[in-house]
């Protein structure tokens, strides 16, 4: 029989889920969400703090950033960082399905999705599904960026939008990749969305000469001449995946 003061798999992929959807500065003992869980699975919010500290400290852009975790992390802690690294669309699915169960509620429930919304069969599960994704990436994005628009760093969460790089549809695989991520506010999400701006792979921003050469509006220049060339507020976590940033430049940008 396992020792109880050692973490099993499934407890262990539930906080790694948290690790990814909470700031780095609010992981500690003391945040709701780390109380929330610990009371899922059985531990003290103490040791769950601990556990978001020691997948810190497999985090390469925090070591980037001279920001260590804790030194003490297992050979589990590693093997499920390396396994869900990689196959974000998996963690999201399997740690979300092991809260549903460790809460005995459905997905449903968990994710608090309104009967009436849903459809039924085989559409139902694509729309659940579907749902789970959408929250943990949006989770995933706003704590990498602690809630702040990487171009203006407005951090009015309201007008906040978790922009996919590569869109939704062009790429299946890395649909909840935080990687695949930008905090943005909703107007330059749309103009980035339909490439009227991009962020080039030294994370500088590029406005389209189409609106450059649009007319000679005011808010115009505020909005978008005024970015041009200037650099993003770059995420504690997550950095956006320089691939990603050259696809959008090569196939979405107006150049």
């Amino acid at each position: 029989m396992p020792r109880k003061d050692v973490w099993t798999r499934e407890q262990t992929i539930i906080a790694f889920n948290l690790y990814c959807k909470i700031p780095w500065g609010q992981a500690h003992s003391r945040n709701k969400n780390v109380q929330e869980v610990a009371e899922i699975i059985g531990r003290t919010p103490s040791a769950v703090a601990r556990k978001l500290g020691n997948f810190g400290s497999l985090d390469p852009e925090l070591r980037r950033r001279n920001v260590g975790g804790l030194p003490n992390r297992s050979k589990l802690d590693e093997e499920i960082w390396n396994e869900f690294h990689e196959n974000w669309n998996a963690l999201t699915l399997t740690s979300t399905e092991l809260i549903a169960q460790y809460k005995h509620e459905t997905i449903e429930q968990v994710l608090d999705i309104d009967e009436k919304e849903l459809p039924r069969g085989a559409d139902r599960r694509r729309f659940v599904k579907t749902r789970v994704y959408q929250d943990f990436f949006r989770k995933a994005v706003f704590a990498a960026y602690e809630n702040t628009c990487c171009i203006t760093g407005m951090k009015i969460t309201a007008l906040q939008v978790a922009s996919h790089i590569i869109p939704w549809s062009k790429n299946e695989e890395n649909r909840t990749n935080p990687e695949n991520g930008l905090c943005i506010n909703a107007l330059h999400d749309k103009a980035f969305d339909c490439g009227l701006i991009t962020i080039l792979p030294d994370f500088t921003i590029r406005v389209s000469k189409q609106i450059e050469n649009k007319d000679n509006n005011l808010t115009v220049k505020n909005v978008f001449i005024s970015i041009d060339k200037k650099p993003i507020i770059k995420p504690h976590k997550f950095l956006p995946r320089k691939e990603f940033l050259e696809y959008h430049n090569e196939h979405i940008f107006r150049k």
